[in-house]
């Protein structure tokens, strides 16, 4: 391959690494309890997104650290090094995807366009791209440049919560039909199981309505990516609290059905407060599926752990990015009654 050579009226000269990712790609010295599987990226503004969602530590409105994004911090690098440095981890095995995050500003796709090709003119990983396109141009882009796939976060479970919480009463421009129309575009160009969303669980939402949103996007050939609120100072949730672990666990375990065909949504159990109580097959298969441990690993895009992104080391492991431990799945069993 030819020596990186920068574009300086496409590509940024600057990119910001998760301190995870900047660790196993070498850019920074620091101990990792789980090394992470993927590169994280995130395009490089020296302004907040143009967007305002309520949760986010970069929304326009936001009084967070600019480094933040969730819990994790973000520094800059220089885009050349970490090209560099992906194509060498890459070829060691040490990685295995780049999801490369992007902000809401005026030349970001043009900023995601170049990044994408420069990445994939120099090494053959695998590129998610998480974004919100504003139109089908932006979307048939990423895949002429070689993203092999989309994410186009919801992050809201409903209607209602979406409006109030990223839409047009907080000022963003984000509307919840569009989000799923965007969403089947990207299915059109990208192709079934290609296409991903995140929802953040612990918004206001209940199981049953999460859960059915769920079953929408699966029926769509959208794979969802659960993720667990974290109230991040200067963000204007950062009073809420966390969602409870048992209810974490119920939505993990039943999405895992609803993904794998084993049940559908209408098969569903739920009590006067919409709390999943029956999963709709016998509890000895469940269980069997439960200690396995899969329904509780991170999910997402393949080949994607995202450590401790929800959540410190420590614990509670709401999105576990490695392999449970046996006295985890007890527990787990423990929580859902099946112990």
């Amino acid at each position: 391959m030819a020596t990186l050579k920068l574009d300086k009226n496409n590509l940024p000269q600057k990119i910001r690494v998760s301190v995870g990712s900047a660790a196993v790609l070498g850019l920074l010295n620091c101990k990792l309890d789980v090394p992470p599987t993927t590169v994280h990226l995130m395009t490089y503004s020296t302004t907040h997104c143009l967007a305002n969602c309520s949760f986010c530590s970069q929304a326009n409105k936001s009084n967070s650290n600019s480094l933040l994004l969730s819990r994790i911090s973000w520094p800059e690098f220089q885009t050349s090094n970490v090209i560099t440095n992906i194509k060498k981890a890459y070829l060691d095995g040490i990685v295995k995807r780049v999801c490369l995050q992007a902000l809401n500003y005026l030349d970001v796709f043009n900023h995601l366009n170049a990044i994408v090709s420069a990445i994939k003119h120099f090494s053959a990983i695998p590129i998610s791209v998480s974004c919100q396109p504003g139109n089908l141009e932006n979307i048939l882009q990423l895949a002429n440049f070689g993203a092999d796939r989309i994410g186009i976060p919801i992050d809201v479970a409903t209607k209602r919560l979406f409006t109030n919480i990223k839409g047009e009463k907080v000022g963003g421009p984000y509307k919840w039909e569009t989000q799923f129309e965007k969403l089947r575009s990207a299915v059109k160009i990208f192709g079934e199981g290609n296409v991903s969303t995140h929802l953040i669980i612990g918004l206001g939402e209940s199981e049953k309505e999460v859960l059915a949103v769920i079953q929408r996007l699966t029926d769509l050939g959208i794979l969802s990516a659960l993720f667990a609120f974290t109230p991040i100072r200067g963000t204007r949730l950062e009073t809420l609290g966390r969602p409870s672990i048992e209810s974490y666990r119920r939505i993990q375990l039943a999405k895992y059905l609803i993904d794998d065909g084993v049940v559908s949504f209408d098969k569903l159990g739920f009590n006067n407060f919409d709390q999943l109580v029956s999963y709709g097959i016998d509890k000895s298969v469940l269980s069997k599926i439960v200690e396995f441990g899969t329904p509780f690993l991170t999910s997402g895009c393949p080949d994607c752990n995202r450590p401790f992104y929800n959540e410190r080391p420590s614990g509670p492991l709401f999105n576990f990015p490695r392999a449970l431990k046996e006295i985890e799945i007890v527990k787990i069993k423990q929580l859902l009654y099946l112990e």
